[in-house]
């Protein structure tokens, strides 16, 4: 019984390594150095640094990810119930084609692509010009928080879409043709039958998705670079121009208590769900 076991551990000893070496490692590293002075004493010295210099960004990076979490979840539902629920086929063939096409693009690729569309001679205002539903006079650049929030939806739909969709197809179609035959319209059926049956699938998806957007870099750094700006930047800004790896840290460690109390908040939901069940 013994040999099988070494076996095995002796398998999964490269994958073990690679997470303590670039998981595991990093993070208690960033810890120790964000609580602790040079001389190795305990302090909270670098988070006062931190929010005394980045208490607005730290607010804004809450803005910026709700924001687009909630947007995300709204246009998400939006998609995955017409695909379920619309009786017109054009519609869903459209769709399906196009609305899983961001999933396939680095964040950093999609950024590049929104500094051309969102500009303010951008391809958006031009083609409004064209179109004649604007003045040239009237464009203006999307390049700042508007643009993050675009690009974060635009990039994170899809996949919460993919997931939600998926949940939706599962379920018993006798209750939606019920719900139907009762005189329901699909907007009331998609809201009272069919979202409480995928509330824990799209719940997975926002949660995942929050935690992304909180955790990207390129998008809030090449779309808008100006102030007030998102954790991520600030985190590379101290590392690359002052070499304050333990402020740097320290806002690190606020970013991952966001992404735990989220973390958290959907874990009581599910233990509260298993009890009541």
């Amino acid at each position: 019984m013994e040999r099988p076991s070494l076996i095995g551990l002796a398998l999964i000893a490269p994958a073990l390594a690679m997470i303590g070496a670039l998981f595991l490692y990093p993070l208690g590293f960033s810890l120790v150095s964000a609580f602790t002075e040079e001389s190795g004493r305990l302090s909270l010295t670098h988070f006062q640094k931190a929010y005394e210099l980045y208490s607005t960004d730290i607010l804004f990076t809450l803005f910026i990810v709700i924001v687009s979490t909630l947007l995300t979840g709204l246009i998400s539902i939006a998609i995955a119930g017409i695909l379920t629920l619309s009786e017109t086929p054009w519609l869903i063939t459209a769709l399906r084609n196009l609305y899983r096409w961001p999933l396939f693009i680095p964040f950093i690729v999609a950024a590049q692509c929104m500094r051309t569309f969102l500009a303010k001679n951008g391809l958006m205002n031009n083609s409004f010009v064209a179109l004649g539903l604007m003045e040239p006079l009237q464009a203006t650049s999307f390049l700042d928080w508007r643009g993050i929030i675009v690009t974060f939806v635009w990039k994170q739909v899809p996949f919460v879409t993919l997931m939600l969709a998926g949940a939706m197809a599962s379920i018993d179609r006798a209750t939606i043709e019920a719900g139907r035959n009762l005189g329901a319209s699909r907007l009331r059926v998609l809201i009272e039958i069919v979202l409480p049956q995928v509330f824990q699938t799209l719940l997975v998806g926002l949660v995942l998705s929050f935690v992304t957007m909180l955790s990207v870099l390129s998008v809030p750094m090449m779309v808008a670079g100006s102030q007030p700006t998102m954790l991520t930047v600030d985190m590379a800004f101290r590392i690359n121009s002052y070499g304050d790896y333990a402020t740097a840290n320290a806002l690190g460690v606020i970013s991952y208590l966001i992404a735990g109390t989220v973390a958290w908040i959907y874990l009581r939901h599910n233990v509260k769900q298993g009890a009541q069940a």
